[in-house]
């Protein structure tokens, strides 16, 4: 059910608040589009979804229930057989509020609320199911990645890595420079070894 609006109410009572927003979602079923203020537009908008989701059921109960707040049957009936199969692949969102230039009397904020029966695109739920699904794996792999949450330390780890190459370069070149001394060590070592077998 839609939250209760704060402030004041449209009409003078609850009894007529309820009695305009039917007759504005009468006229709304009946011509696709009215143009009236925009706090009555955004009244209108969840009471007219609410039928809309009603009529997608189809049902005797849901039509009853309908009928409890649209006084006409022709609407009734218009909104049933031709109005909800429009929406059978739209998941919400059946109308839609524009606002337009201030009335000229009063200098009221005006709004078209219109339904929206343009059909849905296939690309757009495609994407959509697939963002859910990307959503869903994340979330199942979530628990998986919980052991990978040390990245931080991993990072830590790698750096020294990084490092080590040019501590081995370092170590390298000390090597090599070692080597040329201990050759030249070897070198004179190696003449009295000579000299001694001789």
């Amino acid at each position: 059910m839609p939250t209760p609006a704060k402030g004041a109410r449209l009409g003078g009572s609850a009894a007529h608040e309820r009695l305009m927003l039917a007759n504005l979602a009468t006229a709304l079923f009946e011509h696709k589009k009215i143009t009236t203020t925009e706090h009555r537009a955004r009244r209108l908008r969840p009471v007219a979804e609410k039928l809309i989701t009603l009529a997608k059921r189809g049902d005797l109960s849901a039509r009853r229930r309908v009928l409890a707040t649209l006084s006409r049957k022709d609407i009734v009936a218009e909104l049933f057989e031709q109005t909800a199969p429009k929406f059978a692949d739209r998941n919400g969102g059946y109308t839609r509020i524009t606002k337009v230039a201030n009335r000229k009397g009063d200098n009221a904020p005006m709004a078209v609320i219109e339904l929206v029966l343009e059909p849905v695109s296939p690309k757009q739920a495609t994407v959509r199911e697939a963002e859910k699904a990307t959503e869903r794996a994340a979330k199942a792999s979530a628990p998986v990645e919980a052991p990978v949450a040390d990245e931080a330390p991993a990072a830590d780890a790698e750096a020294p890595e990084a490092e080590a190459p040019a501590a081995d370069a370092a170590e390298t070149e000390a090597v090599e420079a070692e080597a040329p001394a201990a050759d030249a060590a070897e070198a004179p070592a190696a003449e009295k070894a000579e000299d001694k077998e001789a």
